[in-house]
């Protein structure tokens, strides 16, 4: 799988989690709701890290924490 649709499942994953709709979570990040539907349909396909910053903002979890799961490891290690 892509970075950028690992970062789409991240980010649909933590709103599952959170109870968060993606208009909830532009409320909580500061992210505006279309950069967020924007990452979301894949139109956007590499937010920056301010942006990454703001959304794990939102969700109350570090950059490291977003990008901790198996999916990314497993994805770093398809890249090397």
């Amino acid at each position: 799988m892509a970075t950028a649709e690992l970062i789409v499942s991240r980010i649909r994953e933590l709103c599952q989690e959170r109870g968060l709709t993606p208009n909830g979570l532009s409320y909580v990040s500061g992210v505006s709701q279309s950069t967020i539907k924007s990452i979301l349909n894949g139109e956007s396909r590499n937010p920056g890290v301010v942006t990454m910053k703001k959304l794990c903002d939102g969700f109350g979890i570090t950059l490291r924490e977003f990008f901790s799961t198996e999916e990314f490891d497993k994805s770093e290690q398809e890249i090397c």
